[in-house]
């Protein structure tokens, strides 16, 4: 197929470009604004690849959109390009409804002009894949799980953004019938993660010897996720997904945020030991709770697995061990972004 990949220079967009090249015969043109927290440096493995190219563009321009839609010609257009951070979205909730929100209109109405010029075999062939996160559907309790019939409860304007354009990409297969697909995950992690999120900023932290913050009691729960496990589930359920549908994909790694932080200083204190103190942990520091910070998210990700035939690889003690390995052996990656973009400061104090 050929296909579109938005945010492809991000986090979990790099991830799924990583796995397309490498281990598909799929071609994939990354559309990305080079944002803070874009990184082409992360597709380093890939970009030689005559399968592979980039157009640096941004999703609010709907002109551009039309433009490289009508001119790429996609099979497929995969969505993950968005403003991602629940703190930002505290500080300056105006960039997510622009991105999200207004982003994901263009260009769903971007692929509904293209998709429409199609001959009738390769309109019914076509895809729509909006890539989205667990937290539309608010918090919960100390039991149950997401499902894709759970209410949406979106608690932060990031969430509530991301609510927002899964209902347009819902809404243009019902008004449309264009062939949408969408899926809602947990949270990932894994190498090539922007230094802002909790596990690769403590990570970091640790080997500068800085504190390690947590908000609140560091109760709040959260089910993990790999990154790579994640980009195998995109490619499996826009391969074989059955269009209008929506797929909630999970790490089934619930977590405390304290009992993470503790999981990745033990692993530096085995394999990178500290020579002034005893472990890690003791720079484990307890900060002033998040602004509305949503207490748990489990997900239920059996109809994937049911339905697709997807399963996580990796457990999350084998998975944080790979993050933290990677994330010593790849300062090269890493620094500059320390150094220019993001230093660790607190964010989202409202």
């Amino acid at each position: 197929m050929r296909i579109i990949v938005t945010g492809g220079a991000g986090f979990i967009g790099s991830a799924l470009i990583r796995q397309l090249v490498s281990h598909t015969e799929h071609e994939v043109l990354n559309i990305d604004k080079l944002t803070y927290a874009g990184n082409l440096a992360s597709l380093k493995g890939v970009e030689e690849s005559p399968r592979y190219a980039f157009c640096q563009a941004d999703i609010c321009d709907a002109d551009k959109m039309r433009e490289i839609v009508a001119t790429f010609r996609p099979d497929a257009i995969m969505h993950l390009a968005a403003e991602s951070h629940v703190d930002r979205s505290i500080d300056g909730p105006g960039a997510f409804v622009e991105t999200n929100v207004v982003g994901t209109f263009n260009l769903l109405a971007a692929a509904q002009a293209h998709w429409e010029r199609l001959p009738e075999a390769d309109r019914a062939q076509f895809r729509f894949l909006h890539i989205s996160t667990d937290e539309v559907y608010g918090s919960l309790g100390e039991t149950g799980f997401f499902t894709e019939e759970t209410p949406y409860d979106p608690r932060s304007p990031y969430s509530a953004s991301k609510a927002a354009s899964d209902h347009f990409v819902q809404a243009w297969w019902h008004t449309y019938g264009m062939p949408v697909l969408m899926t809602n995950c947990s949270n990932n992690y894994g190498p090539y993660h922007f230094p802002e999120k909790l596990i690769p900023l403590v990570i970091l932290n640790a080997m500068d010897e800085k504190p390690l913050p947590i908000y609140g009691k560091g109760d709040n729960v959260r089910d993990w996720l790999y990154v790579d496990d994640h980009a195998k589930a995109l490619q499996l359920v826009l391969e074989t997904g059955t269009p209008g549908e929506g797929y909630n994909v999970g790490g089934n790694n619930e977590r405390t945020n304290l009992r993470v932080v503790e999981t990745i200083c033990d692993v530096l204190d085995e394999i990178k030991p500290r020579t002034v103190c005893k472990s890690y942990r003791e720079l484990i520091t307890f900060v002033k709770d998040r602004p509305g910070h949503d207490k748990r998210y489990a997900i239920d990700s059996s109809k994937l697995q049911r339905e697709l035939g997807w399963k996580p690889e990796h457990t999350f003690e084998t998975g944080i061990h790979n993050t933290v390995k990677w994330y010593l052996d790849n300062e090269w990656w890493w620094k500059p972004i320390r150094e220019a973009k993001y230093a660790g400061e607190r964010l989202g104090n409202a």
